[in-house]
C-alpha cells in the first residue's frame, strides 16, 4: 500500500525508513554511536533522534549452523529495540546497515526495516498553544537544558 500524502497548515510529511534492531541494552550505546557516525539522524529541527524500548526478552534457539553451538530448547536474552528514521537512500541505508552489524554483539542480528511516513512540525506555528512544555508549568521530564 502506497504511503498516504494529504497537506496540512500544522506539518510537513516525509517519507523514508524506519530501521528497528534488537540488542542486549548494554551493548545499545554501542551501536547507537556507530549508527551517528554514518547518519546523524536529523529529525527536523533535532538530530541524534533515537528510541529505546524498555527491556523485554529476545527468545531465540540456535541450529548449530552458524558459530554458536545449536541449544536444545529456546533460550532468551534481554534486550531493547532500538528504532530510528532515515531518509529513503539506498547508499545511507547501506552504510547504517553495516554500521549496525559492525558493533552488534550477535551474529545474527535481528533489524527491520519498513517504509514509514514522518510528520515535521511547520516551525513558528502554534507556539502558543498551552498543551506545549514552554507554556505550563515545567514537567519533571523536561530536561535541564529546556527548563
Amino acid at each position: 500500500m502506497p504511503l498516504p500524502q494529504f497537506s496540512s497548515d500544522r506539518f510537513t510529511q516525509d517519507a523514508g525508513l524506519r530501521v528497528t534492531v534488537q540488542l542486549p541494552h548494554p551493548s545499545m550505546q554501542i551501536v547507537i554511536t556507530a549508527v551517528q557516525k554514518v547518519d546523524p539522524l536529523t529529525y527536523g529541527d533535532y538530530d541524534r533522534v533515537s528510541y529505546v524500548t524498555s527491556p523485554g526478552q529476545q527468545y531465540f534457539h540456535a541450529l548449530g549452523t552458524g558459530h554458536n553451538a545449536p541449544t536444545e530448547d529456546t533460550v532468551s536474552v534481554d534486550c531493547v529495540e532500538l528504532s530510528f528514521f532515515i531518509a529513503s537512500d539506498v547508499q545511507r541505508l547501506k552504510a547504517v546497515l553495516e554500521a549496525i552489524y559492525w558493533a552488534h554483539p550477535y551474529e545474527e542480528p535481528v533489524i527491520f526495516v519498513q517504509d514509514c511516513l514522518r510528520t515535521l512540525h511547520v516551525r513558528g506555528c502554534d507556539e502558543d498553544n498551552p498543551n506545549r512544555f514552554w507554556n505550563q508549568d515545567t514537567p519533571d521530564w523536561v530536561p535541564a537544558e529546556h527548563q
